[in-house]
């Protein structure tokens, strides 16, 4: 059978339709909430619509032949989900499906499994599914094909570029998560080596600025949690709570920001009130704490400008792929699934 082109854009967006339900709905029951699955907005997984063209294309010539329906669609649906999954995460910095924990995996793009089911499907695509749908499309009139495929084409590009600047900020966000990590932890270690404290207050001052505890454990949600008040923020409109949990880890932040820029202010004070330090190496010194001094402010005031809004964004992209992973960026994504509460299971 020949499709024309309008046609095969059509089979496109519907097997990307039938992907999304399927996806969403088995997610969804895993995480035992409702999951919007997918990159776009739209309920569309466009993984799903191209894997179905190219089994289909693949298989033109051999669909009286299940072990070649079987072979064809399976290395064509495998070298999509290869090279799609490697160009997203060199794109975005994060993997939007891992399949490291499987068996005979390649990269963590795909694996034996995932190869072979694609095999599976290939058939039932062929044999059981497509035949019907094909038929039931192909009734639609041909004046109308063309210009209902224009519409999905059309919307389905504005959603493709807004979700691929959303992830582009994701990347962002988790870069300048992972940089202002770092940049507190050499701040605060820098605070320890000039100030020479005593044991005890040494102990105080790593308490306070404990970038661990504040970055990736919520204590005070999770007792609050273990006391059974999970009704109480479950109540809590999203935007409200995802405020609520915000401003607490600004709190935290900058307090120890705040710590971190104390202590450096002491020693630079006892470095004007007198030292064994004189001339050019006294000199260098309070420039060195100077420095660290400003960078803690500029870091305060990145804090003080961070807005709900770009982590609601983020978080769309998480709550749609729970399993997503990184390795350039794994306790800045941690944090962030933190502020939402939005754990893996």
């Amino acid at each position: 059978m020949t499709y024309t082109t309008d046609q095969w854009v059509l089979f496109f967006f519907f097997y990307c339709l039938c992907g999304w339900v399927w996806e969403s709905c088995y997610v969804s029951a895993r995480q035992h909430r409702w999951v919007n699955r997918g990159f776009l907005h739209g309920p569309l997984l466009p993984i799903y619509g191209s894997g179905a063209i190219i089994i289909l294309l693949s298989t033109l010539r051999v669909q009286d032949s299940l072990p070649k329906i079987f072979l064809l669609g399976m290395i064509g649906s495998t070298v999509l989900e290869y090279f799609t999954g490697a160009a997203m995460e060199k794109l975005f910095h994060v993997r939007y499906w891992d399949y490291t924990s499987q068996k005979c995996n390649l990269k963590g793009y795909i694996c034996l499994s995932s190869t072979l089911a694609w095999g599976v499907f290939s058939i039932l695509l062929v044999r059981v599914i497509h035949p019907p749908v094909a038929m039931l499309l192909l009734r639609l009139p041909s004046a109308w094909a063309e210009p209902v495929a224009f519409v999905l084409v059309a919307g389905t590009t504005v959603d493709a570029a807004v979700s691929v600047r959303a992830a582009i900020d994701l990347r962002e966000m988790l870069s300048r998560l992972t940089e202002e990590n770092e940049e507190l932890r050499r701040l605060a270690k820098r605070a320890e080596v000039v100030s020479a404290f005593a044991e005890e207050d040494l102990r105080t001052f790593r308490e306070r600025t404990e970038v661990e505890r504040i970055l990736l454990a919520d204590r005070l949600e999770a007792e609050r949690a273990r006391r059974g008040e999970e009704h109480a923020l479950r109540i809590l409109k999203r935007e409200e709570q995802l405020e609520e949990n915000l401003s607490r880890r600004t709190a935290a932040k900058l307090k120890a920001l705040q710590t971190v820029s104390e202590t450096l202010m002491g020693y630079l004070n006892r470095l004007d009130a007198g030292s064994e330090l004189t001339g050019k190496a006294l000199q260098e010194r309070r420039d060195e704490i100077g420095e660290a001094l400003e960078r803690l402010r500029a870091q305060e005031a990145r804090v003080r400008s961070r807005s709900v809004r770009g982590y609601m964004q983020a978080l769309r992209i998480l709550r749609g792929n729970p399993t997503v992973s990184t390795k350039d960026y794994g306790e800045a994504l941690e944090n962030l699934r933190s502020v939402g509460e939005y754990h893996k299971k």
